[in-house]
């Protein structure tokens, strides 16, 4: 995530794809919700009173959901503005850590309360009667796609406000959609529940269809609008909106189920083997899912997203796995394990610009000859 928000534009494989398509920067999300649902399999492998665990899932959730919000709610405005302030009219109410607070939350209350721990796990079925929570994500998965596929997108409009000298003029654009099914920038059904329960003022305002070609010179790049650009490049997006956040928990879900290979079988081969063929299972079936017209899509998180990352994710935990655990080399990703263990802090202070303010605060000579500066010559 550092890395993503900090050099993604000097090196473009580490930015986020504009629309549809992946890059290594696409995978970082669902690689933290897949850890998220890992982490769950092992805290609740024993649940002691489950009225307690609820109410522990419920600040915790609380808590991450609170963070986000101080941390990308608009309260920070990044280096160049060196502003801090509250404007309750503009604030973000979903983000990145409020994604991840949603997912945690919906596959840790399944864990507590639709687990059957009565059932001896001696076979695959047993393992998936005791583990039926997968029906839950099911549901999810239903509503999602019903939803994006199925709800009507009428044309809709929004407030451009433009600063000119003679002062702060507004005008309005509007969005021509009347349609069902449409995966494309303007008309699809996850902006538009976005728009009509959050509100276009308390969405993401830079969203990443601005680097498609059809609304940057500078593709796959921030540009200036080409001369014939359509209206809704300029128009909010959340990509961490309401509907995606549905199917980002998911993602959670299928890490719940990597949780529990890890809890029930005792055996280093059997842990390895369950994974591999399972991961490569859902890598199998996102790419069957995009041939057969879904496409990838971080910005809607579309099913075949889901299961390409999802697939990924379970392949690197195996990979790591068989790295540090069997194989024993641990000095390596000392690094690494420091970083796992105060991940959060990490993150934030990566998302207040403290931690790349102070690496691009090291200059010489001149502010321009900085880190990141260096970098991109």
């Amino acid at each position: 995530m550092i890395l993503v928000d900090d050099v993604g534009r000097a090196f473009p494989s580490l930015n986020h794809s504009p629309w549809f398509g992946v890059t290594l920067a696409d995978f970082v999300m669902p690689f933290f919700l897949f850890g998220v649902g890992v982490s769950i399999g092992l805290v609740f492998k024993k649940v002691s009173s489950k009225p307690n665990a609820t109410k522990k899932v419920i600040l915790r959730t609380i808590k991450l959901f609170l963070l986000g919000l101080l941390l990308q709610g608009g309260y920070f405005h990044g280096r160049g503005n060196l502003t801090y302030g509250l404007d309750l009219s503009k604030i973000r109410w979903f983000g990145v850590l409020q994604r991840i607070s949603i997912g945690y939350f919906l596959a840790s209350m399944s864990e507590i309360w639709l687990v059957n721990n009565n059932i001896l796990v001696d076979s695959p079925a047993a393992f998936m009667r005791k583990y039926s929570i997968q029906i839950f994500s099911i549901l999810l998965c239903s509503v999602y796609l019903c939803l994006l596929y199925g709800l009507y997108v009428p044309n809709w409009k929004f407030e451009l406000s433009n600063l000119l000298w003679s002062g702060r003029v507004s005008t309005i654009q509007n969005v021509h959609c009347e349609m069902r099914g449409s995966l494309d920038p303007p008309c699809n059904a996850v902006g538009f529940i976005d728009r009509l329960i959050l509100g276009e003022d308390h969405m993401y305002q830079r969203p990443v269809y601005r680097r498609t070609k059809e609304c940057s010179v500078n593709s796959p790049d921030y540009g200036p609008l080409p001369p014939d650009s359509p209206g809704w490049c300029l128009a909010p997006f959340d990509p961490e909106g309401i509907l995606s956040s549905l199917m980002a928990a998911i993602t959670c879900f299928v890490g719940l189920q990597f949780g529990h290979i890890l809890v029930i079988f005792q055996v280093h081969k059997q842990r390895v083997l369950l994974w591999s063929v399972f991961s490569f299972s859902l890598l199998v079936v996102g790419y069957i899912l995009e041939i057969l017209g879904i496409p990838l899509s971080k910005a809607l998180y579309t099913l075949s997203f889901m299961f390409i990352t999802a697939g990924a994710s379970g392949l690197v935990l195996t990979a790591i796995y068989y790295i540090v655990d069997i194989e024993r080399l641990r000095k390596p990703t000392v690094l690494l394990q420091w970083m796992g263990m105060n991940a959060l802090i990490v993150y934030a202070l990566a998302a207040c610009d403290i931690f790349p303010a102070i690496i691009q605060g090291f200059y010489c000579r001149s502010p321009e000859n900085n880190l990141i500066s260096s970098i991109r010559i």
